[in-house]
């Protein structure tokens, strides 16, 4: 299954409101390195108990 993310805007924004959502994210948690996407679905799955896929769409709806 793909888990390709696709960020539309400002990251810091999205960051935001992922950590008003999520109040366990840390900044750490939602560090974004361009092409190291899937580091970034890792350690949100590890922290929230989510999926990849799920997490993916989630931050897509952003």
């Amino acid at each position: 299954m793909a888990t390709k993310l696709s960020i539309k805007g400002n990251w810091d924004e999205v960051k935001g409101k992922l950590k008003q959502k999520y109040a366990i994210l840390t900044d750490d948690d939602l560090l974004f390195v361009k092409g190291k996407e899937e580091e970034l679905l890792g350690r949100l799955e590890k922290k929230l108990g989510h999926t990849k896929e799920q997490i993916r769409h989630a931050i897509e709806k952003l």
